[in-house]
């Protein structure tokens, strides 16, 4: 838990540096791919995976350590050689567990928040999941568990072969030669974040290409098929709590409502997708048919709106920030702590991001987190141990509170609450 928040801490400053500098730079090439509001919700959909894991509230299973305690046929120390080993096992690992999200309904409940985004950016790759509570795919690991990799091994490796999964989320480097043939470049994850039939569900690999290609789920970019990106069934929201639920949701809803008990049982092993025929037809979903004319998903706001959304994102940033710092010493203080400091931050993200679709319950929501905080004000007489650094730091927290109520019902006022569309083409 504190060590992995020790890394967010570097880690975060890092991507977001990135994600800005990649904004400028299309800015001043006439090719801005980035939308803010759109950034914003991709790095609000990040602050809640980085927090749901640094509070660990995945539910292990146990069964590495299983498996290594039972399966193991030898044991071997940490070096450089089991570092690169334990890479490609969980690369070749990372590509079952991706091609299996994306061809099972249940499982596309955890990996749809990644490609709800209709723009394709260094942002969107920090559209990670919050659904997951369990860790069903440890079981993969059985090949590391007979070679007798360490637990602390797996652990150390996992966080590098996500992060390096980071940097090809972009439009901006074409084709890159040889290494096409080797790796996952910008061009194969286009595509793979594609809708466009032809593209579709390929390109499943993580960092090595080379999986795709042995098992036949391999298709170059072409220049006359331009991907177009997001989710057939388009969230139309940028709450990423929202996204990382409404596929889940539906599922429950086709299974209370179909009429044969079989496909209640059924229906969430199916092909991603799949609705029972009788509820499709009594309770239709909006699905993108012809992905070069679509309503892009959007929100007329004013630039002062946008300017608020960016102060509060920053300020949701340096409060998770403070968070993953001293996650020790608010442990210490208190062990329930950390976790209302995590319901702060997972209501800050949704009160801002509701308001930003100018949703009528944003207020509420806002509301919500202003009890919520001055709660926790009350009940420590301090902001989570903060006075040891600054004297008025209680102060300063309640008076953001109260001012963002404020500001936040001015602006579910005054802003227009209705989307504007663009045609892609």
């Amino acid at each position: 838990m504190e060590t992995y928040g020790k890394i967010l801490l570097i880690a975060m400053p890092a991507f977001l540096a990135l994600v800005l500098f990649e904004k400028w730079y299309g800015y001043s090439k006439n090719f801005d791919t980035v939308r803010q509001l759109d950034m914003i919700s991709s790095l609000s959909s990040g602050v809640t995976n980085v927090t749901k894991s640094v509070l660990e509230l995945t539910l292990a299973i146990g069964i590495y350590p299983f498996m290594l305690n039972h399966f193991a046929l030898t044991h071997i120390e940490q070096s450089w050689l089991v570092i690169v080993l334990t890479f490609i096992i969980l690369d070749f690992n990372g590509y079952w567990i991706h091609r299996w999200s994306h061809r099972i309904n249940l499982f596309w409940n955890l990996h749809v928040i990644h490609h709800s985004s209709e723009e394709f950016n260094l942002a969107c790759a920090l559209r990670q999941s919050i659904s997951a509570f369990f860790n069903l795919f440890s079981v993969l690991l059985l090949p590391a568990a007979i070679l007798g990799i360490p637990q602390v091994v797996i652990a150390t490796v996992a966080p590098l072969h996500l992060f390096a999964q980071f940097w090809y989320h972009t439009r901006h480097i074409d084709k890159m030669g040889w290494l096409e043939h080797v790796l996952v470049t910008p061009s194969h994850h286009r595509v793979h974040h594609a809708i466009n039939p032809e593209y579709m569900d390929k390109n499943l690999s993580q960092i090595f290409i080379v999986w795709d290609k042995l098992f036949g789920t391999f298709v170059a970019e072409k220049k006359e098929i331009p991907p177009v990106y997001g989710i057939t069934r388009p969230a139309r929201t940028w709450n990423p709590i929202r996204i990382n639920f409404q596929h889940l949701w539906l599922l429950i809803k086709d299974a209370w409502r179909t009429r044969r008990w079989k496909e209640k049982l059924t229906l969430w092993f199916k092909p991603t997708g799949y609705r029972p025929a009788d509820v499709a037809e009594r309770y239709p979903v909006y699905k993108i048919d012809d992905v070069y004319n679509f309503e892009k998903y959007d929100r007329p706001v004013s630039a002062l709106f946008i300017t608020w959304s960016w102060i509060q994102l920053c300020i949701l940033l340096a409060l998770i920030s403070y968070l993953f710092a001293n996650i020790a010493y608010i442990n210490e203080l208190n062990p329930l702590y950390i976790y209302w400091y995590g319901g702060v931050i997972f209501l800050t993200v949704f009160a801002l991001t509701e308001l930003m679709d100018q949703h009528p319950q944003a207020i509420g929501w806002e509301a919500a987190r202003t009890l919520l905080a001055l709660g926790l004000l009350y009940w420590q007489k301090d902001w989570f141990g903060a006075s040891q650094f600054f004297e008025y730091s209680a102060f300063l927290v309640l008076l953001y509170f109260l001012l963002s109520l404020l500001v936040t019902f001015w602006f579910w006022k005054t802003e227009r609450r209705t989307a504007s569309v663009s045609i892609v083409h």
